[in-house]
């Protein structure tokens, strides 16, 4: 089964100054389409995150939601959450209506990298999230990843299905009581579309020891 839950591959431990690439994947490699969404009422508060996979003619929808959180935590989660479901590596483009996750996977992460995770090469300034950060770095690495902005609100069908996810998972957690709480539901539909969707290829590098830490 190609959606499944699984582990968060080992950080990586070499000491040695070189790229940490994504797998070579092979003309057979499974496509995947992810979009994810995830916000807060109110932020911060109360959160949750949405996620449709899209590989072929099936999808998997996924949600979660946390008591305490932020816009920009349940951004994240929606996609770490996509990518770790994934169980063999897969060649996926990410979209997502976050500025912020895209910009940072695309252009922030490797220069937060080479200085230790910091964001200012004079004085350490670790990111904000820099737990989710890291998972999702590492996350990315079992992958080839295309990451691409959507326009929120704007009539995409599977983003605007992101959205109504997240919202049913605040109000799920709301009427729970629970701190946090998520949930897998199958769909067997028509996979979202690919075309239109450019993007930049990332190749995330670790060039500093302890680089990916501890997420």
């Amino acid at each position: 089964m190609l959606f499944d839950k699984a582990d968060l591959p080992p950080s990586p431990k070499s000491e040695l100054r070189q790229p940490v690439a994504p797998p070579a994947l092979g003309a057979d490699a499974t496509q995947v389409v992810l979009f994810a969404d995830g916000g807060c009422e109110p932020n911060p508060g109360t959160g949750g995150w949405g996620c449709v996979l899209g590989s072929g003619a099936v999808c998997r929808e996924l949600g979660g939601g946390e008591a305490d959180s932020t816009n920009n935590r349940m951004e994240l989660m929606g996609i770490i959450a996509g990518l770790e479901a994934l169980k063999r590596p897969c060649r996926v483009l990410v979209a997502s209506d976050s500025q912020y996750v895209v910009h940072m996977m695309t252009d922030w992460i490797n220069g937060w990298s080479r200085r230790g995770w910091s964001r200012q090469a004079t004085k350490h300034k670790p990111p904000e999230n820099l737990d989710l950060v890291q998972r999702l770095a590492r996350a990315a690495l079992r992958h080839q990843t295309t990451w691409h902005w959507v326009k929120g609100h704007a009539g995409h069908a599977e983003n605007e299905r992101c959205d109504r996810i997240a919202a049913a998972m605040i109000r799920a957690v709301v009427a729970s009581g629970k701190a946090a709480m998520d949930q897998r539901v199958p769909r067997t539909v028509a996979a979202p579309p690919a075309e239109g969707l450019p993007g930049a290829v990332v190749w995330l590098t670790q060039e500093e020891r302890g680089s990916w830490g501890a997420g």
